[in-house]
């Protein structure tokens, strides 16, 4: 993917597209992927960086949803658990099944969950990654050595799946981009364009590297923006009402050995009301996450100080080495764009997340809600719904079998490669072409000069921001690590961007103002 070549798609175009997209993250990406593959002309525009918001910040899990289950919206589970069995069917080099562990402190608990999760088991039918069944103390103990100890009976194990969201993000824009999708980010709409009878017919967006404006038209435009769903609504309708409720979500990442072995824990029920999962990932132990109310989103929320001590809390009765502030390596927030209820809904935690369309007068489409894990799903109902409202040509959904950008089922020789699939050779090359790009940008974290390269030439990483945060994972992993590996990457992407040392002081000074932000230290 190169931006220059998709800026000259869109400043060229003469004719309206089939479907212009608002919004790059999961929802939009998978709009793209699906309509792009029915052989409509597509493009999406994004006005930040593609997964800047929510789609990046995810638990990192490819998952029917347990507490969904004992909420009983069965019909959720069951949707959620075809589609993580044909996202792993899809991108084997991206997802993986997971074993989880529900350590049981109570006599009742094995006989509880133990059910609970064999009727899981049931729902995912053929999709299943794996029988559930009750675990002894020592078994227990076998899977999970740093679980703590103190009234330990046993617990229940079952499989989910697991994943890199910003990864996965990227490979289904190279996936629209294979099949002639144009992309563009740090592209922002910046107004919506109507013909005479006020039916929606295009978008104005501003190229934020050049500040070129373009007016761009087509038969459908569809808004899969996620938390500013409702901002762009406006944009149709002043007098819209908000339909997303947003929720913050944050997430703990520590050393690996908080969490040794080769499972993942599950605790079903916290204070706060939410599920909390210890997953091992990249190396590390993501601990996460909360639920709290938030009156308006942003790009980069930060984390309250409640929640910060609530995850600590919470891990430390799990955890046999209790963790604390200063053993957090990074913390990243997220922020969930629930459609709101029909009622005043007493927590977020307890508001579905099943998604929505809507329609409105002018003809916007907008497509809220949802959870990555349907993504795909989600899509092939938007664009069946952008068929009918824009009277394009009757065309079959084909995503259920499509194989992603990148995919491999034989990964486990490229070390921490293994995300790129198939790509991965190619930055082998640059690698050995260039010795400078083949060593460590930091000793703490695996990540090489030639993946930076690789994001700045094919992956449409335009900051060090892009590469270090959604590229690669540096900065939610280890913010300190990042915070030193800003120059390095500075440097590589100025070479391959043609930009000069103002352009490396502003991107290194920008990045570590924001890897600040990620760090409790």
């Amino acid at each position: 993917m190169n931006r220059e070549q998709m800026i000259a798609q869109i400043a060229h175009r003469s004719t309206p597209w089939d479907i212009v997209v608002i919004g790059g993250g999961a929802t939009g990406m998978g709009v793209a992927v699906d309509a792009a593959t029915r052989g409509f002309d597509v493009l999406l525009l994004e006005a930040k960086d593609f997964g800047k918001g929510t789609s990046s910040r995810s638990t990192k899990l490819v998952h029917g949803g347990v507490r969904y289950l004992e909420q009983g919206n069965v019909s959720l589970v069951m949707e959620a658990l075809k589609e993580r069995g044909l996202l792993r069917q899809n991108a084997p080099h991206l997802v993986s099944d997971l074993a989880f562990i529900v350590p049981n402190y109570s006599w009742w608990e094995a006989p509880f969950y133990g059910i609970g999760l064999k009727l899981y088991d049931m729902l995912a039918g053929k999709y299943g990654f794996g029988k559930s069944r009750v675990l002894s103390a020592d078994e227990t103990l076998e899977r999970l050595p740093t679980l703590q100890t103190d009234g330990l009976r046993g617990g229940v194990i079952y499989y989910d799946g697991q994943f890199d969201d910003s990864r996965l993000l990227i490979h289904l824009a190279a996936t629209a981009a294979d099949h002639g999708a144009a992309l563009a980010n740090y592209m922002p709409v910046t107004s919506l364009l109507k013909d005479e009878e006020g039916y929606l017919n295009g978008v104005t967006a501003r190229d934020d590297e050049t500040g070129l404006e373009y007016q761009i038209h087509a038969q459908v435009v569809v808004n899969a923006t996620g938390m500013f769903t409702d901002h762009i609504r406006r944009m149709a309708d002043p007098e819209s009402a908000a339909i997303v409720e947003p929720s913050q979500g944050i997430h703990l990442v520590f050393e690996r050995s908080f969490l040794e072995g080769d499972a993942a824990i599950m605790v079903p029920h916290t204070s706060d009301g939410r599920v909390m999962f210890a997953i091992p990932w990249h190396g590390h132990t993501l601990v996460g996450t909360t639920d709290t109310p938030i009156e308006q989103p942003s790009y980069e929320p930060r984390p309250f100080e409640q929640e910060i001590q609530f995850i600590l809390d919470t891990a430390a009765l799990y955890l046999s080495r209790p963790p604390k502030r200063s053993d957090v390596l990074s913390v990243y927030v997220g922020i969930r764009p629930l459609v709101k209820a029909g009622g005043p809904a007493a927590k977020t935690s307890a508001i579905a997340r099943d998604h929505t369309i809507h329609v409105d007068n002018s003809g916007l489409l907008t497509i809220t809600g949802g959870k990555w894990t349907t993504y795909r799903h989600m899509a092939e109902d938007c664009v069946d719904h952008a068929i009918t409202l824009g009277k394009l040509r009757e065309e079959p959904c084909i995503t259920k079998t499509l194989k992603i950008h990148g995919y491999s089922k034989h990964t486990e020789d490229l070390g921490s490669l293994w995300v790129y699939g198939s790509d991965a050779t190619s930055i082998l090359d640059i690698a050995a072409r260039d010795s400078k790009l083949s060593k460590p940008l930091h000793p703490e974290l695996p990540y090489i000069g030639a993946e930076v390269a690789w994001a700045t030439r094919q992956e449409m990483a335009r900051k060090v921001e892009d590469a270090l945060a959604r590229r690669t994972r540096a900065l939610f992993l280890n913010a300190q690590a990042a915070h030193e590996m800003a120059l390095s990457a500075a440097r590589i992407m100025a070479e391959e961007l043609h930009q000069g040392e103002d352009w490396i002081k502003q991107q290194v000074s920008e990045f570590q103002a924001l890897a600040s932000q990620y760090s409790l230290r």
